[in-house]
């Protein structure tokens, strides 16, 4: 695997391979990788004859109060599951390489409907950072194809809903949460929790799952239902942030009607912010 730090060398690599006439897929990651991003690797090597990682702490995304600073950054150890995986090639670039004329008057992307409440509404401007550093990236890589895990819900609809109103050649490809073996769906931030929290953090998708049942067996009052799985995250010693039940294609809130469901859930266990979701079909 080759390591790159500017898009000039990066180009530079993706246009020898697509020479060879090679098909190219892309996981961008912001580092401290663990096995649910070996997983989006490993597909892409399935469905690509050449895949490009990226690793970028992307600070356009983050939040005043938000943990920028402590996010871990563990390249060496990166790099070497991303070997083992079957990458290629990782780019990783450095603020100034990403931002060259600063953050203050850099050109942002937003992306309207599918970004505003959820993780939108509680993280003004996060979307618009994770459109903006993706987009950018595209334009980047060109690849093929990108894949992206389906813990993050909301940003995989906002990177689709990007991608086809900006009419890119790009498959956006989501692959299933991978889970810890009693269900917490992995994430960077677990490592945050201490043992009694890691414990005690299942309870989220246990409650997507207890609300999912429920619906399944014919409750339709979304808005009680919502209530109960807060009460419930709070009894389990979560500080709730949302928990709501869309559509899942268009992320609207739920109808009576609808078919395609997904609940959405992010709560605090401590100061750690952690999310899941559980989308189904009635």
């Amino acid at each position: 695997m080759n390591t790159v730090k500017t898009v000039l060398e990066l180009r530079a690599a993706v246009a020898r391979a697509r020479g060879e006439g090679k098909r190219i897929a892309f996981v961008p990651t912001m580092g401290n990788l663990h096995e649910g991003h070996i997983a989006l690797v490993e597909k892409a090597g399935q469905r690509a004859d050449f895949v490009v990682a990226s690793i970028f702490v992307n600070p356009l995304q983050f939040g005043p109060n938000e943990d920028l600073a402590k996010y871990p950054r563990t390249l060496l150890a990166d790099q070497e599951k991303l070997v083992a995986a079957g990458c290629h090639l990782l780019f990783h670039p450095d603020v100034e390489e990403m931002y060259p004329n600063g953050m203050d008057g850099q050109t942002l992307v937003s992306v309207r409907g599918v970004s505003e409440g959820l993780c939108g509404g509680s993280r003004p401007g996060h979307f618009d950072g994770v459109a903006t550093v993706v987009t950018k990236l595209f334009n980047m890589v060109q690849p093929d194809l990108a894949i992206f895990g389906e813990k993050d819900f909301q940003q995989l609809a906002v990177i689709r809903t990007l991608v086809r109103d900006l009419n890119m050649p790009i498959q956006i490809m989501g692959e299933a949460t991978v889970r810890a073996t009693d269900g917490l769906a992995l994430s960077s931030r677990n490592g945050y929790l201490n043992e009694q929290q890691r414990a005690s953090a299942p309870a989220l998708y246990r409650t997507l799952n207890q609300l999912a049942d429920a619906i399944r067996g014919g409750r339709r009052d979304f808005a009680q239902l919502e209530s109960e799985g807060k009460a419930a995250l709070s009894d389990a010693g979560f500080r709730p942030d949302y928990l709501e039940i869309r559509e899942a294609g268009s992320l609207r809130p739920a109808s009576t009607t609808d078919s395609q469901l997904v609940i959405l859930g992010a709560a605090f266990m401590g100061a750690t912010r952690l999310i899941d979701n559980l989308a189904f079909e009635l």
